[in-house]
């Protein structure tokens, strides 16, 4: 893990759930980068929220063990996770076809983001229920969030 992204993890932010399209249309911090204090996602009309440890959740599309990387697909689009060897317990989640949550740092936004794992499971045991879940869960806990920040 780099230094930027341990610095991330130190602040004990909480990660948030968030869909690939919200990366994709972040907007950096002012006067930050990816890979320092995260971006802004826009959770309403006037609402954003500060993100830089995400928990997102996809469908495995492709799988380059050699790259250390897989593409992984929500509803809203595709995205990638690089170090995914390096993922205790990670292995299981690495065939074409699961349900998988990863959990991360951001390491871009555009044109295509990218997330480092730090923790993924596999939740093709019930992942009809899980995927039907997801974006309520996102809205609802991105709501509750954006709520206390005021």
């Amino acid at each position: 893990m780099s230094q930027a992204e341990t610095s991330m993890v130190d602040k004990k932010r909480p990660p948030v759930k968030v869909l690939s399209a919200q990366l994709r249309s972040a907007g950096l911090r002012e006067g930050a980068g990816v890979g320092t204090d995260g971006v802004q996602i826009r959770v309403s009309p006037g609402r954003c929220l500060l993100v830089s440890l995400v928990w997102m959740q996809g469908t495995v599309l492709d799988v380059q063990l050699d790259r250390n990387t897989v593409l992984l697909m929500d509803e809203t689009g595709t995205f990638t996770v690089h170090g995914v060897n390096n993922v205790p317990k990670g292995k299981p989640c690495l065939i074409q076809g699961k349900y998988v949550m990863v959990m991360g740092v951001i390491q871009a936004t555009s044109p295509e983001p990218v997330i480092r794992a730090m923790k993924m499971a596999d939740l093709s045991e019930q992942a009809e229920l899980h995927r039907g879940m997801w974006k309520l869960e996102v809205e609802d806990l991105q709501r509750v969030m954006s709520s206390m920040q005021r």
